[in-house]
């Protein structure tokens, strides 16, 4: 049964606390952003808080480099000792210089792509990782298309210029970066201002890497990570993660000759204008006053939404459940595991939709009789499931 089908109760909440600005995203006009694509998401629920050309196919440099580094890491190999092709020792632009046959774990190859956008070593993450080349790339855009990065094409690991089938968007960018710093090892990689690896063959001294990045090295103390990025074709790109007072927000910018100074405005203006509201908790829902589901229907998560301090007033909550049938019953029997939908509403448009689960009662299987029947079992030489 869907909830188009038959619908009982709905149910709508304002929540007085919050107001409603004249629009939900900045216009291009009101923010001074040099590069050419520009984007700030919220990381918590994806909600665009300024965008400019942020759809537009470009190439994108080794900002590509955040989907290799995912893939790696999602693909438990991290402490495999990957072996380093001739192919990967000349792959051109910036390096880690690794040398042909040399052995290094694959963590390391990580921090050196991520860190010094080392080419050399996307290649050698790819070959170890995809088997090929080729089957990497395969995997980055399955990886994509997942994500709904329906803007973009990978065509290789680093960003070079080197396929004309190779872009991406400021949007797209900020959708898999907003994916990737869910995972904790990369959030570890990507905030790391220094990072040590054992030495090359023939070397005596451990290599020691600096993030290229300067917003993560110290030039804006609320910066936890990024990738930065250049070839002659996509000039300056540039992705930044943030986090103040709670509220974490993802900038993306492409061809944009003050890169530095865009993401800290960015950052600057969410951080004065937005908060992340809680709207609602994990867990049993409060405000339903119908006899069958009061005290029984849940959500699975926490509900948060960047607004701003004026947006109050016209933000509301509906929440819409199905009719019970006949044969369902209280302790959950027949009861299917969604019955409903929690929406939040902002300035008329649904803005969060999710599921609303309901809390079936606990077998009443336990207790001394329970006990003894499992003993009789075992007794009996049978295993009571």
């Amino acid at each position: 049964m869907s909830l188009t089908q038959k619908v009982f109760s709905i149910v709508l909440i304002p929540l007085l606390i919050f107001s409603i600005s004249s629009s939900q995203t900045a216009t291009a006009e009101q923010v001074g952003v040099s590069a050419r694509n520009a984007v700030l998401i919220e990381q918590e629920s994806g909600r665009i808080i300024y965008e400019k050309g942020a759809h537009d196919k470009q190439r994108i440099a080794s900002i590509t480099k955040v989907m290799t580094a995912i893939l790696a890491i999602e693909s438990g190999k991290m402490d495999d000792i990957a072996t380093v092709s001739e192919k990967a020792t000349r792959a051109e632009g910036s390096s880690i210089y690794l040398k042909p046959g040399e052995k290094i774990k694959l963590e390391h190859l990580v921090y050196g792509l991520m860190l010094r956008s080392g080419n050399d070593s996307a290649v050698a993450i790819a070959e170890h990782v995809g088997g090929s080349l080729e089957g990497f790339v395969y995997l980055m855009n399955e990886k994509a298309a997942e994500l709904g990065m329906i803007n973009t094409e990978f065509a290789n690991p680093h960003g070079l210029d080197d396929h004309e089938n190779h872009y991406s968007t400021a949007y797209d960018m900020a959708l898999l970066t907003r994916y990737a710093m869910q995972n904790d090892k990369f959030k570890e990689i990507a905030g790391t201002k220094v990072h040590r690896a054992p030495a090359a063959p023939g070397e005596s001294w451990d290599r020691s890497w600096t993030n290229k990045h300067r917003l993560v090295t110290g030039m804006y103390k609320y910066a936890t990570g990024g990738k930065t990025g250049y070839t002659k074709r996509a000039k300056r790109t540039l992705i930044t993660t943030a986090s103040k007072d709670g509220l974490d927000v993802i900038a993306v910018t492409l061809n944009g000759p003050d890169d530095w100074k865009d993401h800290i405005y960015m950052f600057n203006r969410a951080f004065v204008d937005y908060e992340l509201y809680e709207i609602a908790d994990e867990g049993k829902l409060k405000d339903v006053e119908d006899d069958f589901y009061k005290g029984k229907v849940k959500l699975s998560r926490d509900i948060k939404y960047p607004m701003t301090k004026k947006e109050r007033e016209n933000v509301r909550v509906k929440i819409t459940l199905v009719t019970p049938n006949k044969d369902w019953d209280e302790e959950g029997n027949n009861i299917p595991e969604v019955v409903g939908e929690y929406t939040v509403i902002v300035q008329d448009e649904a803005v969060v939709e999710t599921p609303i689960y309901y809390e079936k009662k606990k077998g009443k299987e336990g207790g001394f009789w329970s006990i003894f029947k499992n003993i009789f079992f075992i007794g009996a030489g049978k295993i009571p499931w």
